[in-house]
């Protein structure tokens, strides 16, 4: 047998090695790796491992994400000079629109507008209704007051920014309508109407806390409520005084009123209806007292109507408030002073 190895080969050599560039074929052999320094392959770090430089799968077929896309924000619109009836009335929802009264109030204009001459005709022919009702007798005088509490209590809301309201006009209405019942039975006592008063802004209040709106708007509509129950039942006085002092007291209103829609200066309109109207007191009394008692009236149904003009009402108010609220007002002022100058 041979001693060389299977296949030809020589014996088993260490690793040589190789040759530099620029040796010799005969330069570098012959020294070989140390033992004890282990073989480092270059690529061992890619052999299980690949690294993409380019575009993936993922990257070529899916779509890419857009941003999303961001709304144009619309400038605010200024609330002074617009084009259009854009404006309405506030509401107690929170109205975003601009109100006319406040519109008129940038505008440097007043947010008073007075209801006119067409409201002051209809307040003079319900004064003139009253005086002629109170002549001829209780039952002929309910007419016209029951006219005249429904009026004031749908107007009084409708003031307020609060339609429609039926609860609460209703509540008013019914509450005149108790108030004169109550005037009727207790021989036109004015004791009734204080009773009734009473009991209907504790009625008011029960109602409204058994309400499941916001606290801020169960309080608005409370005092609306009670505010509305209050002037229709306190008109109940033409019902409670004298039918004389109803008579001058009902027809000194009519022609204040009148008076008060001339187209004049406010303050000599003011002027002139306080005398027309102490001068229809005085011509239908034939007294001092009857001038005072036309003046009185006619005082009271100055500061309804200036309520009935305020905060840039609306026509519906004109013909309700503004016809209403003047009598209403001046009421207790006829049977008081019917009281004080007898």
């Amino acid at each position: 047998m041979t001693n060389q190895p299977y296949g030809g080969y020589g014996s088993y050599e260490p690793y040589q090695e190789p040759q530099a560039q620029g040796q010799g074929p005969g330069q570098g052999q012959g020294q070989a790796w140390p033992e004890n320094q282990a073989y480092v392959d270059p690529y061992a770090d890619q052999q299980y491992t690949q690294q993409w430089q380019g575009q993936t799968w993922e990257t070529q077929l899916q779509p890419p994400v857009a941003p999303a896309p961001v709304a144009p924000v619309a400038p605010a619109p200024d609330p002074v000079g617009a084009d259009g009836p854009e404006y309405g009335p506030a509401t107690l929802g929170g109205n975003s629109r601009v109100t006319d009264a406040q519109r008129a109030r940038a505008e440097g204009r007043s947010p008073i507008i007075e209801p006119g001459m067409q409201p002051a005709a209809l307040t003079a022919l319900l004064g003139l209704l009253l005086a002629g009702g109170a002549a001829l007798g209780t039952y002929a005088l309910l007419v016209p007051l029951v006219v005249l509490q429904g009026l004031t209590a749908a107007g009084w809301f409708r003031l307020n920014g609060m339609w429609p309201a039926r609860q609460g006009i209703a509540l008013g209405f019914l509450g005149a309508l108790a108030a004169d019942a109550a005037l009727l039975v207790s021989d036109r006592s004015p004791a009734a109407i204080l009773g009734t008063l009473g009991v209907w802004v504790l009625l008011s209040l029960v109602l409204q806390l058994r309400s499941h709106a916001d606290p801020d708007e169960r309080m608005y509509g409370l005092t609306a409520t009670v505010v509305a129950a209050a002037l229709a039942i306190v008109a109940g006085g033409y019902l409670a005084a004298d039918a004389d002092a109803v008579t001058v007291g009902a027809v000194a209103v009519a022609a204040g009123m009148v008076a008060r829609a001339l187209p004049l200066p406010t303050p000599v309109s003011v002027v002139v209806a306080l005398l027309v109207a102490a001068g229809a007191g005085f011509a239908l009394d034939g007294s001092a007292a009857g001038a005072g008692l036309g003046a009185g009236a006619a005082v009271c149904a100055l500061i309804g109507h200036r309520v009935a003009s305020y905060d840039y009402p609306s026509r519906f108010v004109h013909f309700t408030a503004g016809v209403a609220l003047p009598l209403a007002v001046a009421a207790p002022a006829v049977y008081a002073l019917a009281r004080l100058l007898d």
